[in-house]
Order: C-alpha cells, then structure tokens, then sequence
C-alpha cells in the first residue's frame, strides 16, 4: 500500500511538474506573440488606432466584427433591427415549428410612427362556416399550357449556387407539401428544384443561366429542354431586383462548382457576373418581343420582374401592348420593391435605387387599370413581405400573389448573420462549405417550409375574415389605414385613390 502511494505520488508530480512547463511555454508564447504584434502594431501605418494603441487596439476591430453576431442578442430592442427585427424572425420561427404564436399582456408594436399600417376590422366579422377557401386565378389564359393556382404565397428566386442543394432540396420539399410554387432564380434549373416535385417558375436572368450557350446568348432548343419539365409552369424573365437595380447578380467563383457550371451553362471557378440588363433588350420593344418568343417556344405562361424607378416606361409599355394586342402582354408582372434582399450587392444599390414596395405597387396597379390591362395581367407583389399583417397589406394594394425569399430562410432556420455574400454562412443555407451544409437536414427543414407557408395563408385569412371579407384575395384598399405624419391615420384608398379601371380590353382579355 505504501509502495502504491509512494508511486502514486511519483506520477503526480511528474504530472504536476509537466503542467508547470507547459503553462510557462505557453505564457512565453503569448509573451512572444504580444511582443510580435507590438512591433508590427507600431510600425505599420495603415491603421491608426493600432498605431496609436499597439496591441488593444486589435480588440477595437474583433469587437466590431463580433457586434454583427451579438448585438441582435443582446443590445437591439425586438422592434428596432434591420433588416428584420427580432419580432418579424421571431414570428416567422414559431410558424415554420407549427408552435403557438400567441402573445400575451399586449402589443409590442409603437402603432403611432407614420407610415404604420392598421386594419379596419368589421363590426360583424366572417364567421367560420361563412368563410372560402382562396380564389384560384388563371396565368397566361392564351397559352397553349395556361397556369391555374390558388396558391397565395410562394417562394422567390434564389439560385441554387446563392443557395446550397440542401436549402433547395428543403424548399422544394416544403413547396411540394404546402402547395406552393418555387422560383429558380436566375441560376437556372437544378435537379434539386424538381427533386420536391412542386410547381417551378423559371427565371430567366440577364446571364440567361440554363437557357443560354457559352456565348450567353438565348437557345431555343434549352427553353423547350427546361419546358419540358411538368412542374415547369411559368418562365419570368428578370429585369432587375430589389436590391440591386441597375445591376446584375454576382455569384464568387469560389462557389462555381463543376456542377453549377453545367447547370447554368458557364465555366468552372470564374465569377459569374450577370450583366445589369439583357443585352438583347434594350427597349419594350423588344422587351415584347422576349416574352412572346419565349411563350411561343415554352408555350407557358411569361412574365417579367423588376424594380420599378423611373415610371414612364410603364405608360410607353402598356400603351404598346394595346397597339400591338393585348396577347402580347406580359401574363404577369412581378414588382420588386427596393428594399429587397440579395446574395451580394453593392451597398448603394442596396440603399438608395429603386422605390421601396409601398410606392411601387399602387402605382403599377394603377396604370394597368388606367391602361386596361388590369384584368389581363396578374401581379405578383416580392419584397420584405414576411409577416401576415405584410402579405395582407399587399393585398389590399392589389397584388394577386405574394412571393417571399427571406422568408423562407427564416424558415429554414436563417439567423440574420449578414454572412450570404461569402462561403460562411453558420446555418448552411447560403454556403457550399460541406461540414456547414450538415447542420441542414433537408427532410426535417422541408417540414418547417411548408408549416411557415400554411400558416401564414392561416393568419393572412384571420386578418381578412377580422375585415369581413370571405378570403384574402378580397381584401381591398379600403381595408387599411395608413398612420400619417401628425399621427393619426387615413384610409390606404384616400392616400392611393384607386383609378376606375379602362374597359376597353376587358372583353379581349377573356379571349388572349
């Protein structure tokens, strides 16, 4: 026993003895590496602070680079941030987990800034039983494949590339369960897209990704390849997008795979930079002229996306559609508002072009009704539209269909880490970093994309039944007040006075 202690105590201090030295290594080494970063600190001249601070003034820059992760924690109120606020994720969580999101004691929500948007609830709101489901609509009637959906809200463009297959494989899942459609984006079609097997607009960007040749240029025979797809039903040919007006999408090439390249039709780890418009259009003319032959070659329904800036385009536009025919009209029109989100874009373009959605479509509606048109095409409303209450209100402006991308993010488990324009995003969304991707389980996000999509329409019907309408589509203008500047609020109809809609086209808009 004496032997065994005496051993015993031999090895614990040889032990002890061994954790001394390394504890001395390893503060010479901080020593050294803080003696290291002196010199440099007070001999280079690019940094001021370093200069001035040697060594602490390093912290200056790890904290700032640590504030992107925290502050929404810790320091910022559950109204205040931005893009979205921790209320708007908050919510968008617990729809995409099918848990209660009942609140208590009150209201959060300062009702009093101007611009604020209240409902007007009925004295005698829809009961239950009185209620219907969501009107189905009808894309592109003259097609030879028209599109009848009643799906209300449905999921924008992200490319696969922004994107990373088991983000695509999850949303494409989740579509398929909830109903909905999926946007490409302008990355073109993966095998991830039709994996889910749900409805899929096509987006055909300015770089033309998966219907061009190496040239960039538009191939017929790669249309009616992609149309071929049964769950291809509608083909939107992108203008511009909301955060980036005037400027094409930007994919590194550092997440240019082998596999992407050959979907989109590019090469292998260079940047693929889409130019800021479509070299072939270059007016309405011939903005016309790419809708009607990619209808003519898809036989699908063709719309466009864009930012709306400038607005005169529109009367120049819609007046050459009743000139040429009202078949030549775009079926539908999806308006991006300024405020959009982005994989990468300068922060100018992010901050500064385009009008923001509240602006954008009452005037887009406006001029179809004003040019009659209104009936012949269908809008589709995109940009920061995540809550019920957002969706509602775009309704009551006039959209017929709500598209979202962040969203959806959130519902595949996105935190806000502003981290989408490099490789590093730490919930594998927006990475093609594999051991980043394994935090997202396709089969079990696909579940919380179609919880988030059910309810939202849920709740979007809970707001229009409180107005007294059957479903969401019936929502109108009148249906909301604006909060104005001294306060107190106007009807959203008095602040955009509906035009009377020209009847001009309305009996050739059932025959196109």
């Amino acid at each position: 026993m004496e032997l065994m202690t005496q051993e015993t105590q031999t090895f614990l201090t040889t032990a002890l003895e061994l954790l001394a030295t390394l504890f001395v290594f390893l503060v010479g080494l901080a020593v050294l590496a803080v003696i290291v970063m002196f010199i440099i600190d007070i001999t280079q001249t690019r940094h001021a602070i370093r200069r001035n601070y040697p060594v602490i003034g390093r912290f200056r820059y790890a904290f700032e680079h640590m504030g992107e992760f925290f502050r929404q924690y810790f320091f910022s109120m559950d109204r205040e941030e931005l893009p979205f606020n921790r209320a708007q994720r908050s919510w968008a969580y617990r729809a995409s987990k099918n848990l209660d999101n009942t609140v208590g004691f009150g209201s959060t929500r300062d009702l009093r800034p101007a611009g604020s948007v209240l409902f007007v609830n009925c004295p005698f709101p829809t009961l239950g039983e009185d209620a219907v489901p969501t009107q189905s609509i009808t894309l592109g009637p003259g097609c030879r494949q028209p599109y009848t959906t009643s799906s209300l809200f449905n999921i924008s463009g992200m490319s696969y590339g922004a994107i990373s297959k088991p983000a695509v494989l999850a949303l494409s899942r989740g579509a398929s369960k909830a109903g909905i459609w999926m946007n490409t984006g302008e990355g073109g079609l993966s095998p991830y897209h039709l994996d889910g097997g749900c409805d899929i607009v096509f987006q055909i960007g300015t770089a033309k990704n998966g219907v061009r040749d190496l040239d960039g240029n538009l191939d017929d025979d790669r249309i009616r390849e992609a149309a071929a797809h049964e769950p291809v039903r509608m083909f939107e040919i992108k203008l511009s997008q909301g955060a980036k007006p005037g400027k094409g999408g930007i994919l590194p090439g550092g997440k240019v795979t082998e596999e992407i390249a050959r979907i989109r039709g590019i090469h292998k780890d260079a940047d693929a930079i889409s130019p800021n418009r479509h070299t072939d259009i270059n007016s309405n003319e011939e903005l016309l002229d790419m809708i009607h032959r990619v209808r003519e070659v898809s036989g699908k329904p063709v719309g466009y996306k864009a930012v709306i800036g400038a607005y005169g385009w529109l009367d120049n536009l819609f007046e050459l559609i009743n000139g040429r025919g009202i078949e030549s009209a775009p079926d539908f029109i999806t308006v991006d508002s300024a405020d959009g989100g982005t994989g990468a874009a300068p922060m100018p373009l992010i901050d500064d072009m385009g009008l923001p959605l509240r602006e954008s479509l009452p005037l887009l509606v406006d001029k179809l009704n004003e040019h009659g048109l209104r009936d012949r095409v269908k809008v589709v409303a995109s940009g920061k539209l995540i809550t019920p209450a957002d969706v509602a209100w775009a309704l009551c402006l006039g959209a017929d269909i709500i598209v979202s991308a962040r969203g959806f993010m959130f519902s595949l488990g996105c935190i806000q880490a502003l981290q989408c324009n490099k490789n590093t995003c730490p919930t594998g969304i927006t990475t093609h970093n594999k051991r980043l991707q394994k935090g997202l389980d396709p089969a079990d996000k696909a579940e919380r994309v179609a919880n988030y999509a059910k309810n939202m329409v849920y709740e979007v019907g809970i707001i229009a039944h409180s107005c007294g309408v059957r479903e969401p589509r019936e929502l109108k203008r009148f249906h909301a007040r604006i909060v104005s500047a001294n306060g107190l609020s106007i009807p959203l109809d008095e602040l955009h006075p509906e035009r009377p809609r020209n009847s001009t086209n309305r009996s050739a808009s059932g025959a196109a």
